[in-house]
Parts: structure tokens; sequence; C-alpha cells
């Protein structure tokens, strides 16, 4: 009966060991995927932070006008010969045609609608509600 007890203590004592070396490579293994995700983080930190570095060069209000000068031939000075407070009728006075101060008329035209991809053109008198 002693050596039967025995021989349970032993396996039991093995299985133990068996379970705390599995838990133990366990332990191992989530380490190295720990590091490696945190090697990950910190490498992704870097390119957010390069990424942000070139998006404030690319977005800068300098940088946009100039664009805007150079290829679209927009500028400051336009907006500052259209209006000016000084022209605006006070309060109570009779409105005035703004002075000798030059009119300008604006105007935009709206460029013709394109139809979807794979839709037939109508002509304008085919159309249904028109």
């Amino acid at each position: 009966m002693i050596r039967v007890l025995n021989f349970f203590c032993v396996a039991l004592m093995g299985l133990t060991i068996l379970g705390v070396y599995h838990v133990s490579e366990k332990t191992r293994v989530a380490r190295m995927e720990l590091n490696h995700v945190g090697r990950q983080i910190v490498e992704q930190k870097s390119a957010i932070g390069v990424l942000q570095t070139e998006w404030q060069h690319v977005a800068s209000p300098a940088r946009i006008q100039a664009l805007a000068e150079s290829r679209l031939g927009m500028s400051d000075t336009t907006s500052v010969q259209l209006s000016s407070f000084d022209l605006l009728p006070r309060k109570g006075d009779t409105p005035e045609p703004l002075g000798d101060a030059r009119l300008h008329n604006a105007s935009a035209q709206l460029p013709a609608p394109t139809p979807p991809v794979g839709a037939v053109a109508l002509p304008v008198s085919d159309q249904p509600g028109l």
C-alpha cells in the first residue's frame, strides 16, 4: 500500500512539474509577443510623428497661399479691392451708391452637369416632367 501511495505521489509531482513548465513556456512566449508588439508601437509612433510633421508642412497657410497665387492666379488683393468697411453706409444715413468707388460685378458659371456613368442622355424635350 505504501508503494502505491508513493507511486501516486511521484506521479502527482511529475504532473505538477509538467504543469509548471507549461505555464512557464506560455509566459515566455507571451513576453516575447509583448516585446514585439511594444517595438511595433514605438515604430508606429515614430511614423506618426513623421507624418504629422509632413502634414504641418503641406497644410501650412503660407504654402497654400503661395500655391494659390502661383497655380491658380489667386491673391488677397482682390478681396481688398471688392469691399471695405469705409464704403458701407452708417446707420441712419441715406444709402448712396458707394460714392465714387467703382462697383465690381461678381459672376460665376457652373459647369454643365455630367450624366452618371452608363446613363443615356435624353434630349430636353424627351425628359419626363419637363
